[in-house]
């Protein structure tokens, strides 16, 4: 019988890229905020919500279709992606046509959301299992495009605006998304059981490369019941939140701490973005060599120091660079979690235990900007805030260490029944 052909990984990857690079889009929202306020006369608390919804399901379908994913297959689940995310922002124009606030959160805000929820994790968990040489650069790429896409989907969102209105822009973009994920989501698929790249096991066994054994091998349901699950789960959402916070205040932040001009600031905003993305692939990648357990380390200790001396500096450059590192280390927190939960929690059901672990990301979407808002009209200012953030960063170092003391516990657990495994099996022989 002839064995089945092995798919290309890079090839994985790119298609990984291309559902993420679509469903990252979403971060260009703004693009139709005055638009579509002009049209309809909408407030912007009301536009925006279809963002916040949107956002809302990303992380809720995450955490209950994490197990359809594990069941059905990267494949399927990126084609379900693509069929909700594409229907949804082809809906949002039908929405425009009939003039439906409405219909457009139900179309994009809903049905968009549970597309990115879903097509988020399936192709995630899945370069996991391509990539047992190189995970932080796997997740890293497909991360990366969802960093990237608002800059490569803004200046496209804009011409289609002007040239050709909203309703036809959603319908475009929309079919657009459709092709792109579907055509993305044919070539998706698992590696056969113990599969290796070429040469990987050799160098393994030469002692060229060290073997890299998980943690464990638990499903979702077993994961939900240790506390490294809720160590990382809480990590992830201080960085989210204070991350999301100094996104939404970023704007105004350098306007009112450096004396930025408005056009100044909105272009810095957009340059930063690109940290955001770049952030997602190089952290990562470090994190295949630091360990994932002293990345996260690494971030919190860089972000107690940069959040705690934001409010009080005043030279321009110095502040942008600052901005430019939390950026990345915002991005860097998304695609290291992946790698993490294969390091600890191993590939057995990874794309539903990182459906668990996003809704960190929902909560703190709505925590992160809220609570900057709250802070600013309280006080005046966002430098407060700052100060928390900082604080809540210094728990999250706390965490950090926690959760790699149980890591060695259970590791220390692991040797020791090897070892009386070993001698049982010696003794019976």
């Amino acid at each position: 019988m002839k064995s089945k052909k092995t798919k290309n990984r890079w090839l994985i990857a790119a298609s990984a890229v291309g559902i993420h690079i679509s469903i990252g889009s979403v971060y260009a929202w703004s693009n139709f905020t005055n638009p579509l306020i002009d049209q309809f006369g909408w407030t912007t608390s009301q536009v925006q919500l279809t963002f916040s919804i949107a956002i809302l399901f990303l992380g809720l379908s995450a955490a209950f279709l994490g197990h359809f994913v594990e069941k059905h297959g990267p494949r399927k689940a990126g084609m379900l992606a693509a069929i909700c995310f594409g229907v949804g922002v082809m809906g949002a124009g039908f929405a425009v046509s009939v003039s439906s606030l409405t219909l457009l959160y139900i179309f994009y805000g809903v049905l968009g959301g549970i597309g990115l929820g879903v097509g988020y994790i399936a192709p995630v968990s899945t370069l996991v299992k391509w990539f047992p040489d190189r995970r932080g650069l796997a997740t890293g790429l497909a991360i990366m495009g969802f960093g990237f896409a608002a800059a490569i989907s803004s200046p496209i969102m804009e011409i289609l605006i002007t040239s050709v209105g909203l309703q036809n822009t959603f319908f475009i973009l929309g079919a657009s998304y459709l092709l792109i994920m579907l055509l993305s989501s044919l070539y998706l698929e698992k590696p056969e059981e113990g599969w290796a790249p070429a040469g990987f096991l050799k160098k393994i066994e030469a002692g060229k490369v060290e073997a890299k054994v998980d943690l464990a091998q638990l499903t979702a349901n077993e994961a939900v019941k240790t506390k490294r699950f809720y160590y990382l789960w809480l990590m992830l959402f201080i960085n989210v939140t204070c991350g999301i916070a100094i996104l939404s205040a970023a704007k105004p932040l350098a306007i009112e701490s450096i004396g930025m001009t408005t056009v100044q600031a909105a272009a810095l905003v957009g340059v930063l973005g690109l940290f955001n993305g770049g952030g997602r692939l190089a952290w990562a990648s470090i994190s295949d060599y630091l360990g994932r357990k002293h990345t996260y380390t690494v971030f919190f200790v860089i972000q107690i120091a940069l959040f705690a001396l934001l409010p009080f500096t005043t030279n321009a450059i110095i502040f942008q660079v600052m901005l430019a590192v939390i950026y990345t280390c915002y991005g860097g927190g998304f695609s290291c979690i992946p790698a993490y939960i294969g390091d600890i929690f191993g590939t057995k059901q990874l794309g539903a235990i990182h459906g668990y672990i996003l809704t960190a990301w929902a909560a703190a979407g709505l925590a992160g900007p809220m609570f900057a808002a709250w802070m600013k009209d309280t006080t005046g200012s966002y430098e407060g805030s700052l100060i928390f953030f900082a604080g809540l960063f210094v728990v999250a170092l706390i965490i950090s260490i926690l959760i790699q003391l149980d890591i060695k516990k259970v590791s220390e657990q692991n040797n020791i029944l090897q070892k009386a495994n070993v001698g049982r099996t010696v003794k019976s022989t």
